[in-house]
């Protein structure tokens, strides 16, 4: 039986008891990677960058993680072991240091889903190459964490092994050694499959012992978040579960990079409900990061670009109540 749904979401957070007990709660920011398709593309036109105005008001409110997307196509435009484009490079860079410099982290994320102008990445190598490239203009910032690639999905599974072992040697050797890695798993690397989908992960190994599973979940219908509604008020909780039996089976540490809800009383109470399970297995998972803010999300469901996003202004009284204590 399912439990009643709470009417007001906010007297549901206040159910939540004591300070968090998350290392981690943060937002994605989305705007680098737009465009996908037009390369390289206009900034401004294709693509932007995150603003800075809206990082520093959400790090204000506590929140200490960052997720960057850009574009692979756009940091390393000609092959996946060529030079980087120093004019996006340099603009990526400025966004990090706005998050790092004010004590927050920031999660470098290729948003490319496991591929390079569209084609499957099988070139490991290769894809060593770009994280070496990548990693060694931000090696030595503490506060800068890597992102394998965004939801690796229809791949072989042995291959998004392969790819995700790739980067984390690649990313050591680079010099980047006291830096948390990310790794991503098959089928958008969704909580809800992972303990059936990704269970070859736990053989990845890091010779930092950095290593961080980063799973995501949507509460609609299919998991996909394109939909404003949620299956139900306890959903949160079911859609994580398996993921968190996984993780504490195989001694293993995760991250939820991506959830999200509409801004609907069923989807909150299912948000409040995900947080708290996240937080009472904090031995297990380090964090939460809401998709997404960004300037170019206009009335998008989820926004949660300040001051009038969708999602920032149905959940920012919810998810401050998360924030680790400073």
């Amino acid at each position: 039986m399912r439990p009643t749904i709470i009417n007001s979401a906010v007297a549901a957070a206040a159910l939540f008891q004591g300070a968090s007990a998350l290392k981690w709660l943060g937002i994605n920011l989305s705007s680098a990677e737009f465009g996908q398709g037009t390369y390289p593309g206009t900034w401004g036109t294709e693509f932007t960058f995150p603003a800075d105005s809206s990082i520093s008001t959400l790090i204000g409110q506590g929140f200490n993680i960052f997720r960057v997307a850009f574009s692979m196509e756009r940091l390393v435009p000609d092959k996946l072991t060529g030079a980087v484009d120093e004019a996006y490079l340099a603009n990526l860079t400025a966004t990090v240091n706005t998050i790092t410099e004010a004590g927050a982290s920031a999660v470098l994320d290729p948003h490319n889903f496991g591929r390079y102008y569209d084609n499957i990445i099988t070139d490991t190598a290769g894809f060593g190459a770009f994280w070496t490239t990548l990693a060694t203009p931000f090696k030595d910032n503490k506060l800068v964490v890597f992102d394998t690639n965004n939801e690796y999905h229809d791949m072989d599974q042995s291959l998004v092994l392969q790819l995700n072992q790739a980067a984390i040697d690649a990313i050591r050797a680079a010099g980047a050694t006291s830096q948390y890695v990310l790794v991503e798993g098959n089928s958008y690397s969704g909580a809800w499959t992972w303990n059936t989908t990704n269970d070859n992960l736990k053989a990845l190994t890091d010779s930092a012992d950095l290593l961080i599973y980063e799973m995501h979940q949507y509460l609609d219908t299919d998991g996909s978040g394109t939909h404003e509604a949620c299956v139900s008020s306890d959903i949160g909780v079911q859609r994580v579960v398996g993921a968190t039996e996984w993780l504490k089976a195989n001694g293993k540490i995760g991250i939820l990079g991506e959830f999200a809800g509409g801004a609907n009383d069923a989807c909150k109470t299912a948000v409040i409900g995900l947080l708290d399970h996240l937080n009472e297995n904090s031995d297990v998972w380090q964090g939460a990061l809401w998709w997404a803010a960004g300037p170019w999300w206009g009335d998008y469901m989820y926004s949660y670009e300040p001051p009038s996003g969708t999602g920032y202004s149905a959940y920012n009284s919810i998810l401050t109540k998360y924030v680790p204590s400073k």
